[in-house]
């Protein structure tokens, strides 16, 4: 990788480092480092554990330093969840919830702070800014994982696209009405530990795939999710001795669509009798 791309990667993260305060022991003034500071802050009306190490990028050793650390001052308790007593739940005390409080507001006085010596036009261009870097962020984030149709995740996935076809189909969308193939491997995108996006794959013949269910949730738009779950699906076709792949889609996908033809796909004749299809696809792989 270009070496003053690298360096300027970070010459970025010292200079946010530094005017947002992250290597002071008492963070933002507060009490206590930006570790604790932000486990505080995310454990808000209560996170299991799992949960927590998820979204913060924790491992366990350290996050479990940081909840004895919080419990010893009196902000957080742990206990068994009382629906699952296998699931621990770090939950705020009132003192912890006061101190959350005081954190917001020093957090607000922060970013207040970094805009007041901006002009209007560099506020909007600073937090423009940092609503792409955020996005860009993101998209590193994400994890693509193949796994069998029967994993716990996949149901749900399934159900939220379903979901969305209602919506978007002009005649709506029935689930009962469509083919259900022998759905053979599924790609889940996650992000932390929300499942995001998902495709199904299956070979309907022998060294021709067939994509099905391609899904992205509303949080996870403009990542660019479906390109690259598109792209890992081609992978594991080649990997699993394809030659071509093919899809069908509705009308109203007018995003799907154009995705698909820019990914190589070309509209062929219909191929099977799939009832909310207009188009059909094929790419020689």
């Amino acid at each position: 990788m270009d070496a003053g791309v690298v360096a300027t990667v970070r010459r970025f993260s010292r200079t946010v480092t530094q005017r947002f305060g992250a290597l002071n022991e008492h963070y933002l003034g507060g009490a206590r480092p930006l570790g604790e500071a932000r486990l505080l802050w995310e454990i808000g009306d209560g996170r299991d554990l799992r949960t927590l190490r998820a979204t913060l990028g924790l491992d366990s050793g350290y996050l479990s330093r940081l909840l004895r650390s919080l419990e010893a001052d009196g902000l957080v308790t742990v206990q068994a969840d009382a629906a699952d007593r296998r699931v621990r739940v770090a939950r705020l005390t009132t003192a912890g919830k006061r101190e959350r409080r005081a954190l917001d507001r020093r957090s607000d006085g922060v970013a207040e702070a970094v805009l007041a010596p901006l002009s209007p036009r560099q506020r909007e261009r600073l937090v423009a800014a940092m609503a792409e870097v955020s996005q860009l962020l993101r998209v590193g984030m994400v994890e693509v994982e193949a796994v069998d149709p029967g994993h716990p995740d996949v149901l749900p996935c399934f159900q939220a696209y379903f979901a969305d076809l209602a919506v978007l189909f002009e005649d709506g969308f029935s689930p009962d009405a469509v083919l259900q193939p022998a759905i053979e491997v599924v790609l889940l995108a996650r992000l932390g530990e929300a499942t995001v996006g998902c495709v199904a794959l299956y070979e309907p013949e022998p060294g021709v795939w067939e994509l099905k269910r391609m899904w992205v949730d509303s949080s996870a738009r403009g990542l660019g999710l479906g390109r690259r779950l598109l792209a890992e699906a081609e992978a594991l076709a080649r990997q699993r001795g394809a030659s071509a792949m093919r899809l069908d889609t509705n009308r109203s996908l007018t995003g799907a669509i154009a995705l698909y033809r820019s990914a190589g796909f070309e509209e062929v004749p219909p191929f099977n009798a799939e009832p909310h299809a207009h188009h059909w696809f094929h790419k020689a792989l």
